[in-house]
């Protein structure tokens, strides 16, 4: 039987079409990636990403031209499984890896149990902690059970040489997601948050924490920001201290923002030299990161703006019924997700801007994805 493929250019939103192709069940041909660039191809995240979903598939074909430019992809059935265990590289976060792979898990034969190694904190992608506070609370919005779903972190690892270590747990949804009714972004009633710093002192930590009460404890009393010192083998293989904050609304909602310190690994240079690359200081980063969390919280939506993307599929899987959010102004991965879901599950979301609030209010009719990889008992 010929299989109809349908066809891709450029290296954009990698991650996310393969995911919505997988969930859809379309195969997919990918051209034209960074053909014109001077290391032209797939990038070492990327091959991983391709074996991660053999990993968690069966039957999944995966084919990539001499140059790495053009990728063929036909997606298999997710089965899940226990035990599994994936080297993420160097070269991005463990947290690129995540977000496809908490959805995936919901659709497979069985419960997901992955134990992914690499980078914890640091790139553009939220950190594991921003996961564990905030992600893991969306997927519960869905229906998708508390039980099973957890995040541990074993150890840490920042850039440039990583050697952190997670266990992610996914319980597999037994029929379908449950759609939802979430427009009320309530107000702020508690922040919360977790400071880490690996191979450096501790008072790294408490630095970070001081500056960013500064801003917070003018705003409310409930502010409590947990300390993670970790050392020897679990402080991973480079030096490096971060933060993670969250605020809680008394509707639900958990807004975050983090952020991490460490030295970047440039593609022209092999030896780290202390004197080309300064370095944040641990007040700055704490009253940095304060107002970006303020910042999301004024956008005022039910979710912050890294976690759009996440929202809108988890609302396009739901079964056919009404899915409502409200978002504050649309980022640009968000946007591009919108497109994707559109192509691969036909659903349309309605936007309605609300003048009052700045915030637009998303309606959408759910493709009712059900989980037909697994067993029926």
């Amino acid at each position: 039987m010929k299989t109809n493929y349908k066809r891709l250019n450029g290296s954009k939103n990698f991650r996310l079409r393969l995911l919505v192709s997988t969930l859809s069940s379309t195969p997919v041909i990918i051209e034209s990636i960074r053909d014109d660039e001077t290391l032209p191809g797939l990038r070492p995240h990327e091959i991983s990403f391709l074996r991660l979903l053999e990993k968690v598939s069966d039957d999944c074909v995966v084919e990539i031209n001499e140059t790495g430019t053009k990728l063929k992809y036909k997606p298999g059935i997710l089965i899940g499984g226990k035990g599994l265990v994936h080297d993420c590289g160097v070269s991005t976060a463990i947290g690129w890896f995540l977000e496809p792979l908490l959805v995936l898990g919901l659709f497979g034969k069985k419960g997901l149990t992955i134990r992914l190694k690499g980078i914890t904190n640091g790139g553009d992608d939220p950190s594991v902690d921003t996961f564990k506070s905030t992600t893991l609370n969306v997927l519960r919005k869905f229906g998708v059970s508390g039980e099973g779903l957890e995040l541990k972190v074993e150890s840490r690892g920042v850039m440039p040489l990583g050697g952190g270590e997670v266990v992610l747990s996914v319980p597999m949804v037994h029929s379908s997601l449950t759609a939802v009714n979430w427009v009320d972004a309530g107000r702020i009633k508690r922040i919360r948050g977790v400071s880490f710093s690996c191979r450096v002192s501790v008072q790294f930590e408490n630095k970070m924490i001081h500056s960013a009460r500064g801003i917070f404890n003018r705003l409310l009393p409930d502010v409590h920001i947990f300390t993670d010192h970790k050392a020897g083998t679990q402080a991973g293989n480079s030096p490096g201290y971060g933060m993670s904050l969250v605020a809680e609304t008394n509707s639900g909602c958990f807004i975050s923002a983090d952020s991490t310190v460490s030295r970047e690994k440039r593609e022209d240079e092999m030896d780290f030299d202390d004197e080309k690359e300064e370095l944040a200081s641990p007040e700055d980063v704490g009253e940095q990161l304060a107002c970006v969390l303020l910042g999301e919280i004024e956008q005022g939506g039910v979710v912050d703006s890294t976690h759009q993307a996440l929202l809108f599929l988890l609302c396009a899987l739901c079964p056919q019924d009404i899915s409502k959010v409200r978002v504050g102004k649309l980022s640009p991965y968000g946007i591009e997700s919108l497109r994707l879901i559109k192509e691969f599950l036909g659903v349309t979301f309605d936007m309605k801007p609300d003048p009052h609030t700045g915030t637009v209010i998303l309606k959408c009719m759910g493709c009712g994805l059900k989980n037909f990889s697994r067993k029926i008992s």
